[in-house]
């Protein structure tokens, strides 16, 4: 097998790769179901198969949080599988295929994200809403590409926010975001109203909404890239996490990709599983697990709050100076 299609990467690329013989190491470690299992046999553990060979085996009411990042409905090659763009309806009743076996692994208080573009999310909403009770549609800016000359640049991505029931985790103290201020209003008696001073810089923390501009998507000087095409940010799963979930809980995402949901929730204290149909995939998943064992940091997390994008680093640079 080829791994990475023998890319080579210039000196100051960052983007994890697998050697051969790494690739042969942790495919060791991946499962294949063929009977029924209990939690502890998937229990931070990726399984590399076909979703819909798989749902059959899994447990029921073990999942605190299901993070979903399905192939969007357009043409998109995965490696060495393809996702090809169907009508919307086609696409509805596919998400309906897994999404409806997968109501039973959930707890009663679980949450539910699920990823999509402009187009999927009609699908999504109509698929989800049968099932579980609709809490937020969350916009996120994923500002990447150079556009098109004959359309608006799309550089928004949805992820919808479902529960199964009112009974359910949000930690927002967990998630609050460090902004800057631009205009620092003070009290009559001249103190900071709302703000806060750090070194020479004026900041405010707030509550998250629902629209998130500080996302940076991984590119090739981050430690977290990959070569997964549509690989999302460990800062985003950080966030959905933290929010909607509590130290030592399960959390399960069926499109695994190159693993950010495994990689963000065993940094964040959480335990995992994921399915993956694409093997060298799977494997940068448990390369990216096992570096979490000496690094475990977040692009744009401090440890207690969320930064604007790119303020962050700015900020550890400044202190170096």
């Amino acid at each position: 097998m080829k791994i990475g299609n023998g890319k080579k990467r210039a000196p100051l690329n960052r983007t994890i790769s697998l050697t051969n013989s790494e690739f042969k190491i942790f495919q060791k470690g991946l499962l294949q179901l063929g009977d029924k299992v209990d939690v502890a046999a998937i229990q931070n553990k990726i399984i590399n198969q076909n979703i819909f060979e798989v749902l059959t085996y899994l447990p029921d009411n073990f999942i605190d949080l299901l993070f979903i990042d399905p192939p969007y409905n357009l043409h998109k090659k995965f490696n060495s599988t393809a996702f090809k763009e169907m009508d919307l309806k086609a696409y509805e009743n596919w998400i309906d295929s897994w999404l409806s076996s997968m109501v039973r692994m959930l707890k009663p208080n679980s949450s539910i994200y699920i990823c999509g573009d402009w187009k999927s999310s009609p699908a999504i909403y109509s698929s989800a809403s049968k099932y579980f009770k609709v809490q937020n549609r969350i916009t996120w800016e994923r500002e990447k590409g150079r556009g098109s000359k004959n359309n608006w640049k799309n550089c928004s991505e949805d992820i919808w926010f479902f529960t199964m029931s009112d009974n359910f985790t949000f930690n927002v103290d967990e998630v609050k975001i460090k902004r800057k201020v631009l205009a620092p209003y003070k009290t009559k008696d001249g103190k900071p109203k709302d703000w806060e001073i750090f070194g020479d810089e004026n900041f405010r923390i707030t509550h998250p909404s629902n629209i998130w501009t500080d996302i940076t998507i991984p590119f090739w000087s981050m430690p977290e890239n990959t070569d997964h095409p549509t690989q999302k940010p460990e800062k985003l799963l950080a966030k959905i996490i933290l929010a909607s979930s509590n130290s030592g809980d399960f959390i399960f995402d069926p499109f695994l990709g190159s693993g950010t949901t495994a990689v963000v929730a065993k940094k964040l204290g959480r335990n995992y599983s994921g399915i993956e149909l694409d093997t060298e995939y799977c494997c940068l998943a448990e390369k990216r697990i096992e570096l979490s064992n000496t690094d475990n940091s977040i692009q744009g997390y401090d440890g207690e709050v969320f930064w604007e994008r790119n303020t962050l680093a700015e900020r550890k640079k400044k202190k170096k100076l």
